[in-house]
């Protein structure tokens, strides 16, 4: 699942100490890409059979957030922490950015971006729809994220044992099989994706938004993980998909498999605080959809 995708082994992943650190993202071989992209796959697809094998055993819930309904489980955390645990023995220096624990500052300029289990109500009540994201960026844990150039990614969906994976400027593939998003429908005839906040004031602002949306375009979908909807713009599963209130670990890496495939995304930066508007679509359908959607931009 993911680790056959033609990718370079960890013995080719660039070593930067102090001297060496990154400032610009063109500074990359492409070996030394793959080889980076190596790592993600590694990782992303150790924690997956993790929180799978988890969840065979039974999911509870750890913990709340920003609200009742924004959960965490012992999986998150255990995903996290194993992510962590192997990405300091493999890339020491390279900075961490995580869901559900401290962020830890970069001395190379790199900072991996993980989501341990993006879907986490989807987990709790086995809906198969959830994946394990990594990334890794160019930019620190300290800066604003809307600066971060991501090199690659792997996002793992254990249920559906897909692992979609991207390299800036090489491409994007779901378990080795290169991908590329067909030509646009008009509006009226696209399946177009979304998610809904935990604020239950925004989630109501949400679906007011849907429902102005409904009745111009073929049918809206929510899956409930907006890495899964990302990377299902590249590979042909939906149309067009928006979300207001992302944090960077949300989009950092399925972002990068959708436009890699050639999809158009606007926003993918998105601040610290998550509010604005990220938009993913098949080129030319993008402007459409911001017609309906714009004002979740200002929520």
């Amino acid at each position: 699942m993911g680790r056959e995708a033609g990718i370079a082994t960890l013995q080719g992943v660039p070593e930067l100490d102090d001297a060496q650190t990154v400032h610009d993202a063109d500074q990359f071989t492409p070996e030394e890409l793959r080889g980076l992209l190596d790592i993600a796959v590694t990782v992303a697809t150790e924690a997956a059979e993790l929180v799978a094998a988890r969840r065979r055993e039974g999911v509870a819930v750890a913990d709340t957030k920003s609200s009742s309904v924004d959960i965490v489980t012992a999986s998150d955390r255990e995903s996290e922490a194993h992510i962590r645990r192997r990405l300091e023995g493999l890339r020491p220096g390279d900075g961490f950015f995580g869901e559900e624990s401290d962020a830890s500052a970069s001395t190379t300029g790199l900072t991996w971006v993980v989501d341990p289990i993006d879907g986490t109500v989807n987990y709790l009540y086995g809906y198969p729809n959830y994946a394990v994201s990594v990334a890794v960026v160019v930019g620190d844990p300290g800066s604003e994220p809307s600066s971060f150039t991501t090199l690659a990614a792997a996002v793992v969906n254990p249920e559906g044992r897909e692992a979609f994976t991207a390299v800036r400027g090489q491409g994007a593939w779901c378990n080795g099989e290169r991908l590329h998003v067909d030509a646009a429908p008009p509006l009226e005839l696209a399946l177009v994706g979304t998610g809904f906040s935990y604020s239950a004031k925004r989630r109501v602002q949400q679906a007011e938004q849907w429902m102005t949306l409904a009745g111009r375009v073929r049918d809206l979908r929510r899956v409930g993980a907006a890495s899964l909807d990302l990377c299902n713009i590249a590979i042909n599963r939906l149309d067009a998909y928006y979300e207001s209130g992302l944090n960077p670990w949300d989009h950092a890496g399925a972002a990068l498999v959708a436009r890699e495939a050639g999809a158009v995304v606007v926003g993918e930066g998105l601040g610290r605080e998550g509010r604005r508007l990220i938009i993913a679509a098949r080129p030319g359908l993008e402007q459409e959809l911001m017609r309906y959607v714009s004002v979740l931009a200002d929520e």
